[in-house]
C-alpha cells in the first residue's frame, strides 16, 4: 500500500526558511514522478515543483530561484527546500506521486495529507 506522509510545516516570517519532507512507503520515489502541489484557501491547487525518476526538474514561475525540489533515493523520501518566503506561499502543500501503472502510459496518482505553511509577521 502506497503512503506518503509530509512533514516540516509551521508558522515562519516572511522572508524566512522552511523544509518540507514526504517520505514514501510501499513505492520507490527513484522510479516515480514526484510533486509538490500547495493550495491555498479558496483557490485551486497549483503545482510547486516536480522531479522525474530521470531527475528533471520543474517549478512554478512564482517559486523559481526561491524553492527547490530534491530526492533522497536511500531514505525513500523528496523534499521541499523554502526560501525567501512570502505571504502568498502560505497554503497547505502536499506531496505527490504518479506511481506507473506496469505496461501501459498510465499512472495512478498519490498524496500525502498535507502539511500547513503559514508565512505571516
Amino acid at each position: 500500500q502506497v503512503q506518503l506522509v509530509e512533514s516540516g510545516g509551521g508558522l515562519v516570517q516572511p522572508g524566512g526558511s522552511l523544509r518540507l519532507s514526504c517520505v514514501a512507503s510501499g513505492m520507490i520515489v527513484s522510479m516515480t514522478k514526484m510533486g509538490w502541489y500547495r493550495q491555498a484557501p479558496g483557490k485551486q491547487r497549483e503545482l510547486v515543483a516536480t522531479i522525474t525518476s530521470g531527475d528533471i526538474i520543474n517549478y512554478a514561475d512564482s517559486v523559481k530561484g526561491r524553492f527547490t525540489i530534491s530526492r533522497d533515493n536511500a531514505k525513500n523520501t523528496v523534499y521541499l527546500q523554502m526560501n525567501s518566503l512570502k505571504p502568498e506561499d502560505t497554503a497547505v502543500y502536499s506531496c505527490n506521486a504518479e506511481w506507473p501503472i506496469i505496461g501501459t502510459m498510465m499512472h495512478t496518482d498519490y498524496w500525502g495529507q498535507g502539511t500547513q505553511v503559514t508565512v505571516s509577521s
